[in-house]
């Protein structure tokens, strides 16, 4: 349980979250603080982040697709006019985080690295696992628009070097995370103890509505509609849990500093999967290929709402149209004739 000292903590941290929200409205392009060296920013829900200085900075995945004029404006903002990272590194593919990648790379003439299990899907050779909506919650009900289907970056995207170094900034390791993805990556900076978890975990309750406009810090379950290996991602977040990190920043939420070793320590202890959906007992099979096997879909209600909704709506339509089409023409009464010809005839004396 936890002591008042902690409630009063976590109320004011909660009350900070919401004014950031407010604040970031207003100025949506500026760069966030996370630790000396470390920023972020939102793209409509999720973050990236820069990390390092005027003089070499590396940018952690890109955010939504169409949103690249922003991250140049912000890293202008941030390091100056013209300014352009040594690399690009993605934590995973999805395309809430790879959506800007290609064109910025190309843009600034950069390479793009990525766990070598994550490969095959910025290589055109596979998707990834269909999103599954079934888990329940507000994200994953909008995730039935979301795309899943990979990208071909050619020669741009390189495998991220064996040994969990970042190109270019020792202080930094990368540390494979899978479980949200095959080949997902975390980043983790010894010296402050400075976490960039990405998608192994979310600060935020993307289950609510509510949480995810006002982005109430609390750590969460991996966003679950993408999540294909359940097992792994537990593993996953107790390895994280093991670096005892002072700051926490996902791809989804804000930035946990208070009291964050401990949180995740609890977090990871009692940690638990989805009580269903279609990963939830049985994961997706990847390899260096991309997908091997799905398991089968698990019944959707919504789907089927939708679905008969629409089919109703169809059936609708199209008996209306056969109605008006076999619709005999109405005969003029007798009584409209005569209105009729009167109208013939009155036009005749007028046309005189």
């Amino acid at each position: 349980m936890l002591s008042n000292l902690e409630n009063i903590r976590q109320g004011r941290e909660r009350k900070v979250g919401t004014a950031n929200s407010i604040a970031r409205t207003k100025k949506k392009d500026s760069m966030q603080h996370v630790a000396a060296d470390a920023a972020f920013m939102t793209t409509l829900f999720v973050n990236l982040y820069m990390i390092g200085t005027r003089d070499s900075w590396v940018l952690v995945d890109t955010g939504l697709p169409k949103q690249g004029w922003r991250v140049r404006a912000a890293a202008e903002e941030r390091f100056g006019k013209g300014a352009r990272p040594s690399a690009i590194i993605l934590t995973h593919g999805h395309f809430d985080h790879a959506g800007n990648a290609l064109d910025l790379a190309e843009e600034w003439d950069v390479p793009i690295y990525a766990h070598e299990l994550e490969m095959p899907y910025l290589t055109g050779k596979s998707d990834y696992p269909p999103q599954d909506p079934t888990v329940g919650g507000a994200l994953a009900e909008m995730s039935r628009l979301f795309p899943h289907s990979g990208y071909d970056f050619g020669s741009r995207v390189q495998a991220l070097p064996h040994d969990g170094s970042v190109p270019g900034f020792p202080e930094w390791r990368v540390l494979h995370t899978p479980g949200h993805t095959s080949g997902h990556v975390s980043l983790f900076r010894e010296r402050d103890r400075v976490l960039l978890a990405a998608d192994a975990l979310a600060t935020v309750n993307q289950e609510s509505v509510v949480t995810l406009i006002t982005l109430e810090r609390e750590l969460r379950q991996p966003p679950a509609t993408f999540t294909t290996d359940w097992g792994a991602a537990r593993r996953s977040i107790e390895q994280l849990a093991e670096l005892r990190p002072r700051v926490i920043a996902a791809g989804h939420g804000l930035p946990i500093t208070d009291n964050a070793a401990t949180r995740l320590e609890t977090f990871a202890a009692t940690f638990a999967p989805p009580p269903k959906g279609r990963y939830v007992r049985t994961p997706a099979r990847t390899n260096e290929n991309g997908v091997v096997e799905l398991p089968p879909p698990v019944p959707d209600p919504v789907r089927k709402v939708l679905v008969g909704a629409a089919l109703v709506a169809g059936a609708g339509t199209m008996l209306f149209a056969l109605s008006r089409r076999s619709r005999p023409r109405r005969r003029p009464t007798a009584k409209r004739s005569k209105r009729a010809l009167r109208r013939v005839d009155a036009s005749k004396f007028n046309g005189r």
